[in-house]
């Protein structure tokens, strides 16, 4: 479990195929307060610590996650990291699992005030559980949803990005045409398939 507070902007140095994906992940961590086993959310994906060293730790990425994830997994590219939540830390953001419900994509980007306000389109069926002031999670951040608009089979909504959020993950980076990774709110997971659920 996370909160969707970055704590860290880690860098992937190699990609190494086996049965699975083995990346191997440079960061400012200090890594001896990490035991092998721990998960690390990288940019929204909860992943397993399955090596480490000073400054850097490994995990495996399974072909499952690589389907199901924006296409980051390649040497060099930028990581938001969070560890994962410990009993009597601050919740900063709001409750993350760390399971990516879908690929979404950037659709536009533009100035507002000091922030930056990033509209993105995620499918259809994802949109009934996305609402105007909730929770999303994008590439393992925790933002608030500005709207939200359902429109060409899609549903689009928009977040607000502050300048010390840009400057600390990599959502300032981000251009329109980008995929990213999207986690609705675990609340309104659940309330989805209760209340759609048959009776």
């Amino acid at each position: 479990m996370f909160t969707g507070i970055v704590t860290d902007i880690g860098t992937i140095r190699s990609q190494e195929k086996r049965g699975d994906v083995r990346l191997t992940i440079g960061c400012s961590y200090d890594l001896s307060g990490v035991d092998l086993g721990a998960s690390i959310s990288c940019s929204g994906a909860c992943l397993t610590v399955v090596d480490k060293g000073p400054g850097w730790f490994a995990v495996d990425v399974s072909h499952e996650t690589l389907s199901r994830t924006a296409p980051r997994w390649s040497a060099g590219s930028r990581l938001n990291l969070e560890r994962a939540l410990r009993l009597g830390d601050e919740l900063g953001g709001h409750l993350v699992t760390g399971h990516v419900d879908a690929v979404g994509t950037v659709v536009g980007t533009c100035p507002d005030g000091d922030s930056t306000r990033i509209g993105v389109s995620v499918p259809a069926d994802l949109g009934k559980m996305i609402a105007a002031k909730g929770s999303v999670t994008i590439d393992g951040v925790s933002l608030t949803i500005n709207e939200v608009r359902d429109l060409d089979g899609a549903t689009h909504f928009a977040v607000n990005i502050i300048p010390h959020t840009a400057s600390h993950t990599t959502l300032g980076s981000l251009e329109e045409g980008d995929a990213v990774n999207v986690e609705i709110d675990v609340l309104a997971r659940y309330l989805e398939r209760m209340t759609n659920r048959p009776v």
